[in-house]
């Protein structure tokens, strides 16, 4: 289960799920990992803070996020790019209006593999920042500054991904 949904049976690694699914989070501190809790917990989370809206702003969250995903997933594999997951932080305004809270759909809050070769099974390449979390990964515990080589990396896996996405060029 991930966020208290029952994933089907035998999946496996890279799999594409039947259906988006909707995996809220709480917001941590800074230097803190966000906490993943079930839709329930959510509404619950928001009633506590938004007493009498808390059903409403959970359903809302589930069902932006969702038909967010949804379209610029469809988008995005037109241009040979699988997102496999990202993140969307919402905030209210001074009305009470959802509105996006950061940035969204970015190497840094997603993960997009490239379609063409794209097999279950594995792990799979990817156009965002996996890349340079691995080399932190392997070299845990040692000198924490990457070298211009892993950052150089990185940069290209941003740019293939951005030059898929928008079919331009984007020079540094």
């Amino acid at each position: 289960t991930v966020c208290g949904i029952k994933l089907p049976e035998g999946l496996k690694e890279s799999d594409k799920l039947p259906e988006p699914i909707y995996t809220p989070s709480t917001k941590a501190e800074i230097g803190d990992h966000d906490e993943n809790i079930s839709y329930e917990q959510s509404v619950k989370y928001l009633e506590d803070r938004f007493p009498g809206k808390g059903e409403e702003y959970a359903s809302k969250l589930r069902d932006y996020t969702i038909a967010l995903y949804k379209k610029c997933a469809d988008y995005a594999l037109t241009k040979g790019i699988i997102i496999a997951d990202t993140k969307f932080e919402f905030g209210l305004d001074e009305d009470g209006n959802i509105v996006i809270g950061d940035e969204m759909l970015t190497p840094d809050s997603s993960r997009f593999w490239p379609a063409e070769g794209y097999e279950a099974g594995h792990s799979q390449p990817s156009f965002d920042k996996q890349f340079a979390r691995d080399w932190l990964k392997a070299n845990e515990g040692h000198n924490w500054t990457l070298p211009q080589d892993i950052v150089d990396k990185t940069i290209d896996k941003y740019l293939q991904g951005y030059e898929l996405l928008t079919g331009k060029k984007l020079e540094i």
